[in-house]
């Protein structure tokens, strides 16, 4: 019979984790076909959670396979002519911190482990073409939010749906696009619960008047997510998977020629005004010019950026503006075996915030010590941050917020 000896730690101590494991492994010997076996129990035994999933759509062509390569590193052949079939691809994508790379520098941990992103890429979608469009639409469900590629770059090469190149008129076509799927499955959802009337089967009364007024507002060609819903009402639509109700990142995808151009910036202003959503981002970038930085190493990419007086890539600020939208913060472990960062939402307590890292911190939870980063970085690190008295003690009940570095106090 296998021996088991279970070691409970009440602290998010790294380094005492280490010295354990270490012990445990040097003391895990076979004899006479007995194996003495450890499960430690703490912090560092992950909770393993869902990836961030975020659809890359846009109409044939628009360059979206580009825009995934250069966020995932992937080399996907892009097509000069729109295919109406293909594979599904999925790329794990970091989050760029400038916070984990300073603690990194001070801590000089074993392991790094930064927030991540999945990205998923797959056909364009082809206007009023809603058996083939269905094949997207089952991927945009799916996911958590959606980055839209509207295409503004000519190129005679490249092939395109429409005659002339018109950034507005193909954001309102995919926009409708969605539109309509989603009207199309309140009508069967509407008739389904009319057949089961029929056959004395009553219906959810709340799911009922959330469709109606889904309907009502899709046969207007308005988005859902444009239109306000109650606690309730959002609770009983969350299983139908709308699209239209997604958060929405507006790409708009230039040639190198027009950076910091008028046009440009006349085409990105066009869609800012159709777009007067809550959760939609406008922004631009050039496909083809992140692609070459993705490739390029780090000193090589920060003096072609130079070269074209840019910051940073686009595809940073893509990251992070998808990140807002859902309301996604990032809270902090860090010590010398690992500096991390966590997703969770915004306006999460600390106890549930502790629950991202493993259940039995939320469920033994005593008290999170918790300092600012900036605070960490302006005071030296944690010794001089509970010195001028900024490391606090907060309860299950504290409002955790973004950047905040925290160390779980727990017992079970």
């Amino acid at each position: 019979m296998p021996f088991l000896l279970k070691v409970n730690i009440r602290s998010t101590d790294g380094q005492l984790l280490s010295h354990l494991s270490k012990l445990f492994k040097s003391d895990c010997i076979q004899n006479h076909n007995q194996t003495v076996l450890c499960i430690i129990s703490n912090s560092y035994a992950r909770k393993r959670g869902s990836f961030v999933k975020i659809a890359i759509i846009g109409l044939a062509n628009s360059g979206k396979t580009t825009i995934f390569n250069a966020l995932t590193g992937q080399n996907l052949e892009t097509t000069v002519y729109p295919t109406v079939s293909g594979e599904l691809h999925r790329g794990i994508v970091k989050v760029p911190d400038a916070r984990i790379d300073r603690l990194a520098e001070f801590y000089k941990p074993r392991k790094i482990t930064c927030a991540t992103v999945e990205y998923i890429d797959y056909i364009g979608l082809t206007k009023g073409d809603m058996d083939q469009n269905r094949k997207v639409f089952d991927l945009i469900k799916d996911a958590d939010a959606v980055v839209h590629v509207v295409r503004s770059f000519a190129d005679e090469v490249v092939a395109y749906p429409f005659e002339s190149l018109d950034p507005r008129r193909d954001a309102e076509t995919l926009e409708l696009e969605m539109v309509f799927g989603d009207l199309e499955l309140v009508d069967k959802r509407l008739q389904r619960m009319d057949e089961g009337m029929k056959r004395g089967k009553k219906p959810d009364e709340t799911e009922k008047r959330v469709l109606l007024k889904c309907r009502d507002a899709l046969e207007q060609e308005m988005p859902l997510r444009d239109i306000p819903f109650s606690e309730e009402e959002e609770r009983a639509m969350r299983h139908l998977q709308f699209m239209s109700i997604k958060p929405e990142v507006i790409a708009l995808n230039i040639s190198e020629a027009d950076l910091n151009s008028e046009r440009a910036r006349h085409q990105l202003t066009e869609l800012q005004s159709f777009y007067q959503g809550k959760q939609v981002t406008v922004i631009s970038l050039c496909g083809n010019i992140e692609m070459e930085i993705a490739q390029l190493s780090p000193d090589e990419a920060k003096s072609f950026l130079d070269d074209l007086g840019i910051e940073e890539p686009a595809l940073n600020k893509l990251i992070h503006v998808s990140y807002e939208l859902l309301g996604l913060i990032s809270f902090l472990t860090c010590g010398e075996d690992e500096v991390r960062a966590w997703t969770i939402r915004r306006g999460i307590d600390a106890q549930h915030a502790a629950g991202k890292i493993h259940s039995d911190i939320e469920r033994g939870f005593i008290r999170a010590e918790v300092v600012s980063f900036d605070d960490f970085v302006s005071l030296g690190g944690m010794a001089g941050a509970r010195e001028k008295g900024q490391l606090r003690l907060e309860g299950k009940l504290y409002e955790v917020r973004d950047g905040d570095i925290i160390n779980f106090r727990f017992n079970v």
